[in-house]
């Protein structure tokens, strides 16, 4: 006899950060055990009815059943024929300024075609380019030991941390103030994802308004993305950290668990709430924490798989 499977029934009270509320009796959701706790019927009842801008969570009445879970095939699945590529990094050119402070890079011959007419046969002819640069330059990731001596560098990044990532893009766009916080995560499973966040500030980047003011993720945002269980955060802004915090708390707690952080990432109003499968591999550098990438996304044919919706407590 297989082993029984249970749902919790809820009634429940929500209220949002910009007005409004909404009540639900008897709402029933699939969970793993026996028992669940009103932070946990409420965090997962959030992600399942896709709300942002919650304001507060209260479960009025919590009744566990055994009865079969309403699974839906393929929810969670990118899906087959994908036939879009979106590019999500920045260009890297000669004399790019990334970061305010850090040198820009600077492209040069090794040797020119010119020069390389005396070394092949008559009508050959190649290029061998040169370029100097900091790690961080353009759109790049961050591995462990970016931060720690001790953690993993770009050799011993694993493929499967920064390659055909389930992708989830939470966009926090028109959002009061800069910093982030864990509540804009609350309608998304993260677990296993590349969870990409899109504040729309790769709009300034190469001008000097991309260097000051940028969208950053607060520290209790980082603690709830790595118990959460994301694979790799992404962002297009300046940093995923306040700038003016010299902890750098956010970078700490995701490469502390092994989270690689990829920055400066561009497009991603182009992708999909879900659905995408997100890739940004760096070289396998030895002793090296920082790299860029080409950072892309392959989106299936059919598009979205679906996700949060966008609306909050008014109009509900």
């Amino acid at each position: 006899m297989g082993r029984a499977e249970h749902r919790v029934e809820l009634d429940f009270e929500i209220t949002f950060r910009n007005g409004g509320g909404l009540q639900g009796q008897g709402f029933r959701l699939d969970i793993p055990g026996d028992d669940i706790t009103d932070a946990d019927a409420g965090a997962q009842l959030v992600r399942e009815l896709g709300l942002l801008m919650v304001d507060q969570v209260r479960i009025t009445a919590r009744r566990v059943l055994v009865e079969p879970h309403r699974r839906r095939a393929g929810a969670d699945e990118a899906g087959a024929g994908a036939d879009r590529l979106v590019e999500l990094s920045h260009p890297v050119r000669d004399g790019l300024v990334t970061y305010p402070g850090l040198p820009a890079p600077v492209i040069t011959d090794h040797l020119s075609r010119e020069a390389s007419r005396a070394v092949y046969a008559p009508g050959t002819e190649f290029h061998i380019g040169r370029i100097d640069m900091v790690a961080n330059t353009g759109t790049y990731v961050d591995a462990p030991s970016h931060r720690y001596a001790d953690g993993a560098d770009l050799a011993r990044l694993p493929l499967e941390r920064v390659v055909h990532l389930p992708a989830v893009v939470v966009d926090v766009r028109g959002s009061d103030g800069r910093a982030i916080g864990a509540e804009a995560f609350l309608p998304y499973e993260l677990r296993g994802r590349a969870v990409l966040v899109l504040t729309g500030w790769s709009r300034h980047f190469g001008t000097p308004a991309y260097g000051s003011g940028h969208p950053f993720l607060a520290e209790a945002a980082a603690e709830h993305l790595v118990a959460g269980g994301a694979t790799l955060v992404g962002i297009d802004s300046l940093n995923i950290d306040d700038t003016s915090d010299p902890r750098r708390p956010v970078h700490s707690a995701l490469l502390a668990a092994g989270i690689p952080v990829c920055e400066h990432l561009a497009g991603l109003d182009a992708l999909p709430t879900t659905g995408a499968l997100f890739s940004a591999a760096p070289v396998m550098v030895e002793g090296m924490g920082t790299f860029p990438v080409r950072a892309w996304a392959l989106v299936p044919a059919a598009g979205a798989t679906g996700g949060p919706s966008t609306a909050s407590g008014r109009g509900l």
